[in-house]
């Protein structure tokens, strides 16, 4: 199967569990617990990948100019999520206590759909380089996809929305996403460009969000949990490069 199938055909995945995570939201008797666990597992699993799979290759790539790229990256989204999408939170937000301004719930939604399109955009590139790669990038991305589309979901029904637009508002991330996978696929020639941009996304996105959610739960559990995504990043690494 080529990189761009298989990369379109996980970007469907990943898709879909944006989408799930809406539902988790609109449905009302559906357990939203478990998903501290994703994000702590995410958090761990998404940084280890960055900094010890996607930076290298991308030095690899792009030699010194790799790093420049990958700052820039992270300065993207620290853009959207500061400037455009103040006092925005990455994890679990049910957003009971007050309600979300309207154009606030615009600005957090553009926002996440800036960094799917850069999930979709990760997961091509990834596959472009190596197979192996590429199925590390896509779990990293997939962990943290459910939150994702519960954030969004949350959001917009705090700011007053329907059930069915905070469900299409999760909808619009899978579709970023793909959007992100269709982009790498049109311009798979500049894969320099986009593993180093995703790979500053996906620092800024494990670091900047996620661990400051999990840094919030009491107790050691969360904080063992970014361990274990960890760890399971370096044994799928080793698997993925036996040879």
């Amino acid at each position: 199967m080529s990189p761009i199938l298989t990369s379109l055909l996980l970007g469907l995945t990943a898709a879909g569990a944006n989408i799930f995570g809406g539902a988790i939201i609109v449905q009302r008797h559906w357990e939203r617990s478990y998903l501290r666990y994703f994000v702590a597992l995410g958090a761990g699993f998404m940084l280890a990948t960055a900094l010890v799979e996607m930076v290298p290759s991308s030095i690899q790539l792009r030699g010194p100019h790799a790093g420049f790229l990958i700052l820039l990256g992270y300065l993207l989204v620290h853009f959207f999520e500061h400037t455009v999408t103040p006092h925005f939170h990455f994890g679990e937000e049910t957003h009971t206590d007050h309600f979300v301004h309207a154009h606030k719930g615009y600005s957090v939604l553009v926002g996440l759909l800036i960094h799917t399109f850069f999930d979709g955009i990760a997961i091509a590139s990834g596959f472009l380089v190596s197979p192996a790669l590429g199925w590390i990038i896509f779990i990293a991305v997939f962990l943290h996809k459910i939150p994702e589309g519960f954030t969004v979901a949350s959001v917009m029904l705090a700011s007053g929305r329907s059930r069915a637009f905070a469900w299409g508002a999760s909808v619009a991330l899978g579709v970023a996403t793909v959007a992100g996978v269709m982009t790498m696929a049109v311009f798979r020639h500049q894969v320099g460009f986009g593993l180093p941009l995703s790979a500053g996304v996906t620092i800024y996105v494990a670091a900047s969000d996620l661990i400051p959610e999990v840094n919030k739960e009491p107790g050691v559990k969360m904080a063992i949990l970014v361990f274990v995504g960890t760890a399971c990043m370096f044994l799928l690494d080793q698997v993925f490069h036996v040879h």
